[in-house]
């Protein structure tokens, strides 16, 4: 079969191409495209070269991973199943992660159209729930993950690091659990989209250490850190609640090398949560559903995919402020 895809060609290069997938089996589920949401710092390390695998840095003896269709999350409407699958039907509109490829370094990719999906890939979505707003649903299972893994009380003080999606989504979701959440980040814009109740701090106008010590005078029971700053997690070590917790998503790249001797005197406990599980799709969604999970407001750009290119672009070398990057089909 052949279908329409953005394929990450080089270095810091995003083309749309016609690529190869394969002819659906009995397990597959075949959907055409309507949006699909860019996850801006993964993807964007891949289409720069610097990731070999999911979580896995690229060294320099590793080969450049190029060609490659870039991206796991999108929705569309099933075309056709395959004999086996039972969970979905033609018609429905669902949300899908990775569809399989050919002929690319990787075998599998997002940002391609029609999508050749494993069933176990692929969740109907609610009715009522509009389609863009599920369409970066692992993106925000990865937020919901972040703040789901910590031990803590109603009431507890949580700090995110990080204003991202990621963090916008750990941020909702430890707001929902009862903590008492402060963002910490860099990006005015993006703090302002924080919900009520949500405690914002622009880290380039205050000291961090200084503005959370007076903001939880009491102490931390966790840390979600969605950028991935050893440095900022050791700064805040020191603010620790005896038995917290700290939950680590961001990508360090080479520099990911935390003194775990620091963390015993307040025997704190450290997460590494990555990728997605249907039990956590299936919650998000769920909460996505309800409300409780809020993903249109962060949507700052939408580009029909012939113009992929150009979204990349925006991504990689950020010409003006952006945060969800919708690509239309």
């Amino acid at each position: 079969m052949r279908a329409k895809a953005a394929v990450a060609v080089a270095p810091w290069r995003v083309e749309v191409r016609e690529v190869c997938v394969p002819d659906p089996g009995p397990e597959d589920v075949v959907l055409r495209l309507t949006h699909s949401w860019i996850s801006n710092g993964t993807e964007g390390s891949f289409v720069r070269g610097e990731r070999i695998a999911g979580d896995t840095p690229r060294s320099d003896t590793d080969p450049l991973p190029f060609p490659h269709v870039p991206g796991y999350q999108k929705v569309g409407v099933v075309e056709s199943v395959g004999g086996e699958v039972t969970s979905v039907e033609a018609g429905d509109v669902v949300f899908a992660t990775v569809s399989r490829v050919d002929d690319q370094f990787y075998d599998t990719g997002g940002h391609v159209s029609p999508a050749v999906t494993h069933h176990s890939q692929v969740w109907r979505l609610p009715p009522g729930l509009p389609p863009v707003a599920a369409s970066g649903l692992v993106l925000t299972q990865v937020g919901y993950n972040v703040a789901m893994r910590p031990s803590l009380s109603p009431g507890d003080a949580a700090v995110v690091l990080g204003d991202g999606m990621v963090g916008q989504w750990a941020a909702q979701t430890l707001a929902y659990r009862g903590a008492r959440v402060l963002v910490a980040g860099k990006h005015a814009e993006r703090l302002a989209l924080l919900g009520d109740g949500i405690a914002q701090l622009d880290v380039t106008q205050a000291d961090l250490s200084t503005a959370v010590r007076e903001w939880a005078p009491s102490g931390l029971q966790a840390i979600a850190d969605t950028v991935g700053s050893i440095e900022t997690l050791e700064a805040l070590l020191p603010q620790m609640r005896h038995l917290g917790h700290i939950s680590s998503a961001g990508f360090y790249g080479r520099q990911g090398l935390l003194d775990v001797q620091k963390l015993r005197s307040g025997e704190l406990t450290l997460h590494a949560p990555s990728g997605w599980t249907k039990d956590r799709m299936d919650a998000t969604l769920e909460l996505l559903h309800r409300g409780v999970l809020r993903t249109e407001h962060l949507i700052t750009h939408r580009f029909p995919i012939d113009r992929a290119a150009d979204a990349y672009d925006l991504i990689l070398h950020r010409h003006e402020p952006v945060l969800g990057v919708i690509l239309d089909w």
